[in-house]
């Protein structure tokens, strides 16, 4: 009882981190401001459930994508330990990381809350490649189904939480200082480095694992 407690902790703490409501604020209303406030609610609302069912795709079918590139979950692991790191190590730097930072462009006004809500929004800003990275971690500790569910079951609070963030955002930048978003961000980065650490470590000893078999 008391492990399956601390993995949900440290699956929300996780997707927390890397997802990062807060920090995300200014990049939503950035994309957003040339929508009315209906709209913004409106692709808040399709940006977070689209999120949900890109990164349930890569949590349910992981094994099978796998399989189908040959790929290992030591290997995996590991990889995606050094890819959670790279964005940590931009979050503690105060960046945004360039796996999940919007396209260059500014929207144009003639887009729409469609556009906006699946890309930059739901990918690759919300569940970009650290995301899915993180998520499929998750997902393959234990090697049982009820990891999955237990995975998509955080995973569902957060994009609730981030969907909160986003229509409260500009209630959020009024009372909250921009020096504090920075600072929650590089909180945030400190958490991701630990745990892309600890993704890499379990990659290796899994595959010292399986070569000795």
């Amino acid at each position: 009882m008391k492990q399956d407690l601390l993995f949900l902790i440290t699956v929300f703490m996780g997707f927390f981190a890397i997802m990062n409501p807060i920090g995300n604020i200014p990049i939503f209303l950035g994309l957003t401001s040339d929508f009315s406030p209906e709209d913004q609610k409106e692709i808040a609302r399709k940006s977070v459930v689209q999120a949900y069912g890109i990164v349930t795709v890569f949590v349910v079918f992981g094994s099978v994508i796998f399989k189908l590139f040959g790929i290992s979950l030591p290997a995996f692991q590991i990889a995606g330990g050094i890819l959670v790191f790279l964005i940590g190590l931009d979050l503690l730097h105060a960046r945004h990381s360039r796996m999940h930072q919007p396209r260059p462009e500014v929207p144009l006004p003639e887009e729409s809350p469609d556009d906006i809500a699946l890309t930059p929004l739901a990918t690759p800003i919300l569940a970009g490649p650290g995301t899915i990275s993180t998520a499929i971690n998750f997902a393959g500790e234990g090697g049982h189904w009820i990891r999955i569910v237990e995975v998509l079951f955080v995973f569902a609070i957060i994009c609730g939480l981030t969907y909160v963030a986003f229509i409260l955002s500009n209630r959020i930048t009024r009372i909250v200082r921009p020096r504090v978003i920075r600072l929650i961000g590089r909180l945030m980065g400190l958490i991701l480095t630990i745990m892309a650490a600890q993704m890499v470590l379990s990659g290796i000893f899994r595959a010292i694992a399986m070569m000795g078999k």
